[in-house]
């Protein structure tokens, strides 16, 4: 409880009857403090040995169509060099014009992010947008 002086008033003091909020702002001060360090250590990464999963694998396609990119920008489905002009017909040949067709797409590390987003697009434009990555599995570093 606080309280307001008037000059001359003599010995009544009147009460205030206002909340101080400095103790408040003190309080949150402190908490805001405490929480900047503690989060960074909350979002530490943990190493955890997962459990292997007992679902079963999807069924791979009979003819699985990939798409290849060779580090000199060449294009090839299957063993079959192709150019991107003419993409969307081959692949419409390959699949039977079935676009829901899942295409593997690979490509060699030297290969650039600008060229494979636009084989990307071409695929997207031909209408083919199940597109799988492929990649090498390699062993878990311990």
């Amino acid at each position: 409880m606080g309280l307001h002086l008037k000059e001359g008033a003599g010995d009544d003091l009147a009460e205030n009857h206002e909340i101080n909020v400095t103790p408040f702002i003190d309080v949150m001060l402190v908490l805001l403090i405490i929480f900047m360090v503690a989060a960074p250590l909350a979002t530490v990464d943990i190493k955890v040995d997962l459990p292997a999963s007992s679902a079963k694998p999807a069924p791979r396609p009979e003819k699985p169509v990939f798409l290849s990119v060779k580090a000199d920008q060449r294009l090839f489905i299957g063993e079959e060099e192709v150019k991107a002009e003419t993409l969307g017909a081959i692949l419409d040949a390959r699949t039977q014009g079935k676009k829901d067709t899942t295409i593997f797409f690979q490509a060699d590390k030297g290969v650039n992010y600008g060229d494979l987003m636009s084989v990307m697009d071409n695929l997207r434009a031909a209408g083919y947008l199940k597109v799988g990555l492929v990649g090498l599995e390699t062993a878990a570093k311990k």
